[in-house]
């Protein structure tokens, strides 16, 4: 993926996304108030392996690094993120992502968090995942 960038002659900058929204259109919460906690996870998704459908309470943000990941919310909404692409993740929103792809997806994501507060709630009562 980072091939392209083989022959670079100087120094590059690129902005992959500047939002205060998620994917799906709605508006981002305001920061909370207190000491921040960064957290940077690395998911990998086997081919047709897909995630428990769950929210996030915090802020978030990712890159695929590898394959094409599609995300879908409970109101059905989706949106399919490939390698090299921003994606602003759902706060408080039901969801899940899934790899129905051949290769295997590689996202790194990027919590904006504060200590003690779960990034991921899980919502077993809605369905089967990973």
């Amino acid at each position: 993926m980072f091939s392209n960038y083989d022959d670079a002659k100087e120094l590059a900058t690129f902005e992959l996304a500047r939002t205060s929204q998620s994917w799906d259109g709605a508006d981002l919460p305001d920061y909370p108030v207190g000491k921040p906690e960064l957290i940077v996870k690395r998911l990998v998704f086997p081919s047709g392996s897909k995630l428990e459908w769950h929210h996030h309470p915090v802020m978030n943000y990712g890159i695929v690094q590898q394959g094409e990941l599609t995300i879908i919310g409970l109101d059905g909404k989706e949106k399919t993120v490939r390698a090299g692409e921003a994606v602003v993740e759902m706060v408080g929103s039901i969801h899940h992502g899934e790899n129905r792809g051949d290769k295997t997806v590689v996202l790194d994501m990027f919590y904006i968090s504060q200590p003690g507060t779960p990034i991921s709630v899980p919502h077993p009562e809605i369905g089967e995942g990973l």
